[in-house]
């Protein structure tokens, strides 16, 4: 396991007792997965407290009939707050985690989280990360709840640059919509003047009036 960058990504490891932090480099379990690869489901037990050192972590919640709602992502440096939530909890995973590309992380078992805990260094980093995701949970509850689809599909578009490359689908996952209606979404942005569609990609042309939809 490299030490080194985990403290370089998460200082807060530095500010724990010497004797503390070592047995926490001893008693951490280093993973590498691949692309893909589900990390974490609903109803699973959380098996511990992830550190994230490459790659990261998209965590959405999926419906019955198959849609998926992303939530956040978890890149280096950062922590799972629904990972936190289960270990304070006791409770099981209520989302999916999905590793977004090749992974290298190390995970924290319970009881060693459990005792970080009484550390303030620590516990303040785990509520500050608490705080700074629910401010972009909230959001998003906003956004899918009181903005049409329309406006939060023409806000995503202007926050990929002039040109995006994904597919409708890719697109569908991140509004937490189907594929249908957001092709037919940017067919009428495409008849409109505002973007022009290729394949698995699409550039946008009137930045503006693209402005103007997202309010």
């Amino acid at each position: 396991m490299n030490g080194h960058a985990l403290k370089r990504l998460y200082p807060v490891l530095e500010a724990l007792p010497q004797g503390l932090r070592e047995r926490t480099l001893q008693q951490a379990q280093a993973l590498a997965v691949p692309a893909g690869a589900v990390l974490f489901d609903e109803r699973q037990p959380c098996q511990g407290f992830p550190f994230i050192l490459d790659g990261g972590i998209r965590v959405s919640k999926a419906a019955a009939n198959g849609r998926e709602l992303p939530l956040y992502r978890v890149v280096p440096g950062e922590s799972c707050i629904i990972t936190s939530s289960c270990l304070l909890g006791h409770a099981d995973y209520n989302a999916r985690g999905v590793a977004e590309g090749p992974t290298t992380m190390v995970l924290l078992p319970r009881a060693m989280f459990d005792e970080l805990l009484a550390q303030p260094a620590f516990r303040d980093f785990v509520f500050r990360q608490f705080a700074e995701r629910m401010a972009d949970l909230m959001q998003l509850i906003e956004e899918v709840a009181f903005r049409k689809l329309d406006q939060r599909l023409a806000g995503l578009l202007l926050g990929k640059g002039r040109i995006l490359h994904a597919t409708h689908q890719q697109l569908a996952d991140e509004l937490g919509s189907v594929r249908e209606i957001v092709s037919r979404l940017l067919k009428g942005f495409a008849e409109q003047g505002l973007v022009k569609l290729g394949r698995e990609q699409v550039e946008i042309l009137d930045a503006a009036g693209l402005r103007k939809i997202a309010g």
